[in-house]
């Protein structure tokens, strides 16, 4: 199971032996990681639905007497574990399991407002016997909706000590900081609670009666926006306007921004071409780095206003209601409403998704949803999916007050998400069924405003990591590409022999790329995708593709530049089929665009991905078969698209 950082650190936290270590343990949704990142300023997501916690983290909180390690584990309801994931906290907390080894303390939370439901938990970790407190969280919305807790008198009915914070309240923050050094003063209870369940039940009303707790009063403006959101009819067509405004900001919002990146790269283009004198590096650093990276960078707005959207969502609220309205989905589809969290992840990225399904119980469940995650659009199709409907779909081109390059984004997300589940119902079937049917918890939190940092942070996480794949796997990618269609470079005899001025650049750059090793592959595989439209420079973008999809835009950009190094910007536009039947047409036209965006939304182009699935199965047999069906999925859906459009166009 991995152990991993909040962050992206990537291992257990480095500290002096004899640090002290706490396990923090509590019910989803109770606060549990936003209390983690308040302690340790780390930025471990959050989300108001179960499944999003499903890893061990750890994170060094500073404390007024020295460093402690906080292990932020997965939510879990009782430590009778029916998922992966809720394995970790009960391995975690078994005292006679060498690894991992047992903690020092438990750092419990508790939602104030369901008291009740989590004493189960409290009563589970109060009988392991180790040094305990718990937090109580919510205490303001307790108090909001006129619910009553005295916390001194639940800390003598449970024998341990309890704390109570409230969002957004550094002091208790800072106080709870101070506490976490004293883990060895902690009390434990004198009479452990008891294991039963009929007893604990008692136990449980016993201690709420104690503490003098109150219910709160349902929240009238939730339950009246529930009313329309949850609604079978109204809450879908919610749902699914939402989704359809949701892509018209990405592409109205973002456009003028988009054009400032352009601008900028084209002006760092055209700088290094007049003052580097050496070709072959001018080449490389204005046609191959500039111009590859660039065009997948001009993206960025999108990716960042796709998150912004996202995290307003989820801090909300709304997200855990789409959770529970795709739930009904997911059930007509053989799948429980756990596989929809674990879907949902991956419209950021499939690896999180693919991690998220360790909260199925069922391990046939766990292997179709991990089959079918990859389909969801994540955010690397993005920049594939734009450049191509800007070159099928004018921007000016509108119905009434709705954009088609909008509408066309969002018919593609709602592709991936039909495609993904009729991929879930077709392997839920044929890996077998799966074994009996466990309930699946769904809380809807209050609607909430949304935490500006929250917001920030999750859209910075997503723009840093964009970055950071920017400047490694898709700038590697783009040298390589670059000096694949470089070379060979032709000498002054061989250009001399095939009719080419040396002094005509543009001749001299076309005739290069269309001799050179790249274009040996594109054309070595044009049988396979003949088919489908494409010719031998977009098979070189697809094959580039396969390291990470965004590649495509680079290798087609850079492409475009040696095809047109006057105009790169619009080289795609009027790029034609240089041989064969439709010579002399032009390459990009309606069938082969829309071909394209099918094979995109299919295909299987992210080895991380796969990586991330073998890591899961523990075999390469899985990831494979999901690269094979998904790669047939992609070439014969292509097909038809071609051959659809085609008889209309």
């Amino acid at each position: 199971m991995s152990h991993e950082h909040h962050g992206g650190g990537g291992g257990p936290v480095a500290v002096a032996e004899g640090t002290p270590r706490i396990a923090l343990v509590g019910s989803p949704n109770s606060g549990k990681s936003t209390l983690f990142n308040a302690l340790s300023g780390l930025h471990a997501k959050t989300g108001n639905y179960p499944g999003v916690t499903v890893a061990r983290y750890e994170g060094l909180v500073q404390t007024p007497a020295g460093p402690v390690v906080v292990e932020d584990l997965p939510g879990a309801y009782s430590l009778d574990p029916i998922s992966p994931d809720e394995q970790v906290v009960d391995d975690v907390l078994d005292p006679e399991r060498q690894i991992p080894a047992t903690p020092d303390a438990v750092l419990a939370t508790v939602d104030a407002t369901t008291l009740r439901r989590s004493l189960g938990l409290i009563a589970q970790v109060l009988s392991v016997g180790l040094p305990t407190t718990v937090v109580v969280t919510f205490t303001d919305e307790l108090a909001r909706r006129h619910g009553r807790l005295d916390l001194v008198a639940l800390e003598r009915a449970l024998g341990v000590p309890v704390r109570g914070i409230a969002a957004g309240d550094p002091r208790a923050v800072v106080e709870l900081r101070a506490h976490l050094n004293h883990t060895h003063h902690w009390d434990r209870p004198v009479i452990p609670p008891p294991t039963d369940p009929d007893e604990v039940s008692g136990w449980v009303s016993s201690v709420l009666e104690s503490a003098d707790y109150r219910v709160p009063d349902i929240d009238g403006r939730t339950q009246k926006i529930d009313g329309v959101l949850l609604h079978p009819v109204w809450g879908t067509i919610v749902f699914f306007v939402t989704m359809f405004l949701f892509f018209q900001v990405i592409f109205t919002v973002a456009a003028p921004v988009q054009g400032l990146v352009q601008s900028f790269f084209d002006w760092l283009a055209g700088l290094v071409q007049a003052y580097v004198p050496i070709g072959w590096l001018a080449g490389l650093l204005g046609q191959g780095i500039i111009g590859g990276v660039g065009s997948v960078l001009v993206f960025l707005p999108q990716i960042a206003l796709l998150f912004i959207v996202i995290s307003l969502l989820e801090g909300t609220g709304y997200m855990s209601r789409a959770a529970f309205l795709m739930d009904r989905v997911m059930a007509k589809v053989g799948l429980e409403g756990r596989a929809f969290v674990a879907l949902l992840s991956s419209l950021a990225c499939a690896i999180p998704g693919i991690m998220a399904t360790r909260s199925l119980p069922s391990a046939k469940d766990r292997l179709a949803t991990m089959l079918a995650a990859p389909l969801m659009t994540c955010s690397a199709r993005l920049p594939v999916y734009v450049m191509l409907i800007s070159l099928l779909v004018p921007s000016d081109v509108r119905f009434g007050p709705v954009g088609a390059q909008g509408a066309v984004m969002f018919l593609l997300y709602l592709g991936g998400a039909f495609a993904s589940m009729g991929t879930a119902w077709f392997f839920s079937r044929v890996t077998g069924r799966r074994q009996g049917q466990l309930p699946f918890y769904m809380e809807m939190p209050p609607y909430r405003m949304p935490r500006l940092a929250t917001v920030v942070h999750a859209v910075w996480d997503a723009c840093a990591a964009f970055l950071k794949k920017m400047s490694t796997v898709i700038l590697s990618a783009t040298v390589v590409m670059w000096l694949l269609l470089s070379l060979p470079m032709p000498s002054a005899a061989r250009l001399d022999a095939a009719g080419i001025n040396p002094a005509d650049s543009g001749a001299v750059a076309t005739y290069t790329l269309e001799h050179s090793a790249a274009a040996a592959v594109g054309k070595a595989i044009e049988p396979v995708f003949t088919p489908l439209g494409f010719d031998w420079r977009i098979n070189i973008g697809v094959i580039s593709s396969l390291t990470a999809r965004e590649t495509f835009v680079s290798t087609m950009g850079q492409v475009a530049a040696a095809s047109d190094p006057s105009n790169p910007g619009d080289a795609l536009t009027t790029m034609t089929v240089d041989h064969g039947p439709r010579a002399g047409e032009p390459l990009f036209t309606p069938p082969v665009v829309a071909s394209l965006m099918v094979f995109f939304l299919f295909a299987l182009q992210c080895m991380a991905t796969m990586a991330a699935m073998r890591r899961e199965t523990g075999t390469w047999k899985w990831p494979l078969i999901a690269w094979a069906y998904m790669f047939t999925l992609a070439w014969v859906m292509g097909f038809l698209t071609h051959l659809v459009v085609g008889a209309f166009v």
